[in-house]
């Protein structure tokens, strides 16, 4: 009898301590990440043989990018008499995340080796090992998940890691059905609900998305991960929808401070937090995360990430430029490409005299090497220095601008391109013209040349492009380009000229009733008009230093050009002294 009652009592300590392992990974799944802890720390204190209870409380530490910890459940783990093995799945993760392959394959070759016939668990395990890792090989997974496949196709769990892997994989169809598969299997995973509406953001389907998503808000309000998908979805459709930005932006921000109020306000949780802060571009809010993170972890090196974008996009570059140097000079931090980037961005700004007009060298070299960094690690971000060079051009330091845009034009398939390289010949023509210049720089001007004859190439009606292309090959002394360069943009001038003034005509013909010129390549004398002269007038300062820079350059080797170039001077300024003296010369 005494044997009946302890097997009784063996038995409602081994359901206890299922019900705490399901009620874990519930509180997982909703992302409560605090709460699961406390309750994997109690199963284990309750009961130390639980293997599981110690794999999956290294698994939430894992999430939270603590792995010394895990690592301590895991290798403690390992010594449990229940699932102890599990935790070598664990110790392969961190070894994949630290690119220890060899030695991750020995540790999962391991658990094979053991599996019985019906074993599942351990196949998916396996594969979310792969895609949980920082550069996840989702290829992997699938093949492990592959082999679970063959042992029950229809559990729910494998279905829910199946539509990951093909998400992965951007495999969108497979996906789809993986997930559709997982939720009729189990109706309580609404995981797998969620991502069938995630499917539809990742194709901006938005409007259909958000329709997916509140189908799950009316299965369960309180389902925290739901609320940050369209937080999420609704940052995305304000970025590919303007004229709402400012709406779908506040939705966002509104969306996931109700996921913060359903999953836990620790410090992972408010990291993320900042990091969606930092997408929708709410500085203010995210030095207020970051200060409050702060209080509660001193010693996260992550707040310095935080406090440095905050600082830089709030004003205060001292403030940004220290917190930043900080973060990326940590020997375990991970540093991503946005971190070099607005500690260059930081330095940057820091090194601008707005009074004297100049930058500190030092500064701004550092500056210019961090932002290249950031580029090599993620070309895309060429995009966001056009802002930055507009910014540092407007003040009129010129080398500084020019050095910016110089990194902009680095990325090719930037939609900046071609007004990133006409800032960059600005910038050089400009700088290599200022008043205390002793000699301008050759080198310099070649790359303007060049940063005007890519725009011209790409956009052939970027007027001002001609005019600076010529003014900077002036500078050169390259008379034979100069002049070639002055020709093309009076063409491009006058021909644009002429086909908007015949466009205006054709759009209210009742407005004049001159006749319209239609030459290939039209002269002054078709502008010989009053409604022509008017809109020449806006133009014309431009056209004299073209024409006579033109007739000085034809004044030794052609004089019919060089008197036809004056006097088109004088047709727009009759009383152009340096036209008028130049004819009396030539005669």
């Amino acid at each position: 009898m005494k044997t009946m009652y302890l097997l009784g009592f063996a038995l409602i300590g081994a359901t206890v301590c299922a019900q705490d392992i399901d009620a874990a990974k519930k509180a997982m799944d909703a992302e409560q990440f605090e709460k699961a802890k406390q309750i994997l720390k109690q199963t284990i204190q309750a009961k130390p043989t639980n293997g599981k209870a110690a794999y999956f409380l290294g698994t939430v530490y894992l999430k939270q990018d603590y792995v010394d910890s895990a690592k301590v459940c895991f290798q403690r783990g390992l010594t449990a008499t229940e699932s102890g093995k599990l935790n070598t799945i664990g110790l392969a993760q961190i070894d994949l995340d630290q690119n220890k392959v060899a030695e991750a394959q020995q540790k999962i070759d391991g658990i094979i080796k053991d599996l019985k016939k019906r074993d599942i668990e351990e196949y998916i395990f396996i594969a979310r090992s792969y895609m949980n890792i920082s550069h996840p090989d989702y290829a992997t997974a699938l093949t492990y998940l592959e082999k679970a496949k063959l042992v029950n196709p229809n559990d729910p769990q494998l279905n829910l890691a199946m539509g990951d892997a093909y998400y992965g994989e951007k495999k969108q169809n497979e996906a789809y059905v993986a997930y559709r598969s997982a939720y009729q299997l189990d109706s309580s995973l609404l995981r797998a609900k969620v991502q069938l509406g995630v499917l539809l953001k990742g194709a901006k389907a938005f409007n259909e998305a958000i329709n997916a998503y509140n189908e799950v808000v009316g299965i369960n309000a309180n389902y925290g991960p739901v609320y940050r998908e369209l937080a999420e979805t609704y940052y995305l459709w304000a970025n590919n929808d303007p004229k709402k930005y400012t709406e779908y932006i506040k939705l966002a921000l509104d969306y996931y401070t109700k996921y913060m109020s359903l999953t836990d306000y620790s410090v992972t949780s408010r990291m993320r937090h900042a990091d969606f802060l930092i997408l929708a571009r709410d500085y203010k809010t995210l030095e207020e995360e970051a200060n409050k993170i702060k209080e509660l972890d001193k010693i996260n090196p992550r707040i310095y990430r935080y406090l440095g974008y905050a600082a830089y996009e709030n004003g205060n570059f001292d403030g940004a430029v220290t917190a930043l140097s900080t973060f990326v000079n940590g020997a375990t931090n991970k540093i991503i490409a946005r971190d070099y980037f607005f500690l260059g961005l930081a330095q940057l700004r820091k090194s601008l005299n707005a009074e004297t007009k100049s930058a500190d060298q030092v500064l701004l070299d550092a500056s210019l090497a961090n932002i290249k960094k950031a580029l090599e690690m993620e070309p895309v971000l060429a995009v966001e220095l056009n802002e930055v060079g507009k910014k540092v051009y407007e003040t009129k330091i010129f080398n500084a601008a020019a050095a910016v845009f110089e990194l902009a034009i680095s990325n090719t398939s930037s939609k900046n391109y071609t007004f990133d390289n006409l800032y960059l010949g600005n910038a050089l023509y400009y700088y290599n013209t200022r008043k205390d210049i002793a000699k301008p720089d050759p080198i310099m001007l070649q790359k303007a040349v060049l940063a005007f004859e890519t725009v011209i190439e790409r956009s052939p009606s970027t007027i001002i492009a001609y005019l600076f292309c010529a003014r900077t090959y002036r500078l050169l002394e390259n008379d034979e380009k100069m002049a070639e360069y002055y020709r093309k943009f009076i063409e491009v001038s006058l021909t644009k000229l002429r086909n908007d003034l015949n466009q205006a005509n054709q759009a209210n013909p009742a407005t004049t009733s001159e006749a319209t010129p239609n030459l290939n390549v039209p002269k002054l004398e078709e502008f010989n008009t009053p409604l022509y002269k008017e809109a020449l007038t806006k133009i014309s300062k431009n056209l004299i230093e073209a024409y006579n820079n033109l007739g000085a350059h034809f004044a030794n080797i052609d004089k019919t050009k060089a008197v036809d170039s004056f006097n088109q001077t004088l047709l727009l300024d009759p009383t152009n002294d340096y036209a008028t003296k130049s004819l009396a010369m030539l005669k």
